[in-house]
């Protein structure tokens, strides 16, 4: 008699096979899939609002039950509103093996979202960006909350962010995933060009008649700025974008924005008309916010405002240049009152001196 002289599989992994069964049991299409170049017919885009960091990327298995990662992990804080990827139908929304999930049916695909505490119910059509729950607490990249975001096409797992997906689904373009060992060296890396663009920045700032806080230097009281925008605060610069000695973890790291020095309650207020599309509160940015000022002179703008004591404005919220949006705090890891302000053009994060 043959005897099977592998050893019984382990509980996590077993639990991870179950879950990848139920799914792919759960999620089988109604119709033939379409070809790869047509997987979504309708706009898309990110599942989370504001700019996306990828903590782990797309890692199929090489059998279908053999382990693997069958989409992608999304750095997102437990509350956060998860989005519809594209336009599509709502067919389920529960839990199964234990987490929260929702799937959404888009006629040739199929997108997964999980851990998510649904506010959505099997049946409903949904519009691409439209809110269909919040992350919810308990996932697999441990100490740090994520959205396990998948892309299925009849029973094979698809990367969500690969060409397959069409380019709408790549968000910015400008995510890049590379090897736990070469991320430490990239990091070097992009803090010295960051530390060199802002000494430039600084430098031509001042060579063009610009003070060092970004104003034009005929507009002291910071009512006008380049580009239309206003600063969002009074105040000077107490620590400017690029690598420095963090004052609470005591290490060398990238400033990845711009302090305002004001007191705790200074109104903030919006710097130009945008759109809000997060807010939460982060451990170390504090109570956080985020505005999407779509194209301004040829630049996709968005800013983000951090350690404030509240925000009185919600996410899908419509403001307008100089509208009061919160107000200064020292939440998270400061070490007193100020606004940390930041940047993206382009989704790439970039020194606010450069745009104010």
């Amino acid at each position: 008699m043959h005897r099977n002289t592998r050893p019984p599989p382990r509980p996590a992994a077993l639990c991870a096979a179950v879950l990848s069964v139920l799914l792919i049991a759960l999620l089988l299409p109604t119709a033939p899939a379409a070809a790869a170049d047509r997987l979504l017919l309708t706009p898309s885009g990110w599942p989370l609002a504001g700019p996306v960091t990828v903590l782990k990327g797309f890692d199929p298995p090489d059998t279908p039950w053999g382990s693997g990662h069958r989409g992608v992990d999304l750095a997102a804080a437990v509350g956060d509103p998860i989005l519809a990827a594209a336009a599509g139908r709502v067919s389920y929304a529960g839990r199964l093996a234990g987490r929260g999930v929702v799937v959404v049916d888009h006629g040739t695909v199929r997108t997964t979202y999980e851990p998510v505490a649904a506010a959505v119910g099997v049946g409903d059509h949904v519009a691409a960006g439209q809110p269909i729950g919040r992350l919810a607490a308990g996932n697999h990249c441990g100490d740090t909350p994520c959205l396990h975001w998948g892309l299925l096409q009849g029973r094979t797992y698809l990367d969500p962010l690969g060409p397959g997906a069409g380019t709408s689904l790549q968000g910015n373009g400008q995510v890049r995933l590379l090897p736990a060992a070469a991320r430490a060296v990239a990091q070097k890396r992009a803090e010295a060009r960051a530390a060199a663009a802002a000494r430039a920045a600084v430098a031509g700032a001042q060579g063009n008649g610009v003070q060092g806080n970004g104003l034009q230097s005929s507009d002291p009281t910071g009512t006008r700025t380049r580009h239309g925008f206003r600063r969002p605060v009074p105040g000077a610069i107490t620590s400017g974008f690029g690598r420095r000695f963090h004052p609470v973890l005591h290490r060398w790291k990238l400033h990845d924005g711009t302090d305002l020095g004001a007191t705790c309650g200074t109104p903030i207020r919006a710097p130009a008309r945008g759109v809000v599309t997060r807010t939460y509160l982060d451990p170390a940015y504090g109570h956080r916010l985020f505005l999407d000022h779509g194209a301004v002179d040829g630049r996709h703008v968005v800013t983000g405002y951090n350690h404030a004591t509240h925000y009185v404005v919600e996410v899908g919220a419509r403001v307008s240049r100089g509208q009061l949006i919160g107000y200064v705090g020292a939440t998270g890891y400061a070490t007193g009152c100020h606004l940390h302000l930041m940047v993206w053009l382009d989704g790439r994060l970039t020194n606010p001196v450069t745009w104010f």
